[in-house]
């Protein structure tokens, strides 16, 4: 009996330890709301910042982007418009003429490769079929030489940059000719 006392007395004591500590956490668990919530917002606040800046700083970024995107480009360019300056400066006379149409086919050279290097392209378009999206028919005209509905003659040339059409090219677009001697009938109505 006093063993069961002895464990009574003992089971008592631990429930109140536990009761105590629990009043304990209780009380800390509190005010540990509290703290958290403060620690919360700081942390919130300290992101939102964060985010502004970034959000700032990519936007003036991409403004710079637009703004002196094409800096590379136009330096490389200059050296092309200083090839041209150079040869127009030179006086032209019957003898230099083969020199300076040399000049010049070499210039040339220089602004398709420095077009070439920023992804620039030629669209071929002489004898291939009539495309609405890569050419801009200014007229027909019946010829032989080419099937009708492919470009015969190209005014101005397509360009892409990488797969983006820059420019289409306009073009005259080949048809059937109509032949003159074909007797009878059609003669007299034209």
């Amino acid at each position: 009996m006093a063993d069961e006392q002895d464990r009574g007395r003992e089971e008592n004591s631990e429930r109140e330890n536990e009761s105590n500590s629990e009043s304990t956490s209780l009380e800390n668990e509190v005010t540990d709301p509290i703290e958290e919530l403060a620690r919360l917002k700081n942390e919130y606040l300290y992101l939102r910042a964060e985010f502004d800046n970034f959000r700032k700083q990519s936007i003036r970024e991409r403004s710079e982007l637009l703004k002196y995107g094409a800096e590379r480009f136009a330096r490389e360019l200059l050296e092309v418009v200083d090839n041209f300056d150079r040869a127009l400066e030179g006086e032209l006379h019957s003898d230099n003429l083969e020199s300076f149409k040399k000049g010049i086919d070499l210039t040339a050279q220089d602004l398709r490769k420095l077009l070439e290097r920023f992804g620039v392209q030629e669209v071929p378009t002489q004898g291939e079929a009539f495309d609405p999206n890569l050419h801009e028919a200014l007229s027909s005209e019946e010829t032989s030489e080419y099937p009708p509905g492919h470009v015969s003659r190209t005014f101005k040339k397509a360009y892409k940059i990488h797969d983006k059409l820059l420019r289409p090219a306009q073009v005259v677009v080949a048809a059937e000719p109509k032949s003159s001697s074909t007797g009878g009938e059609n003669s007299d109505s034209e």
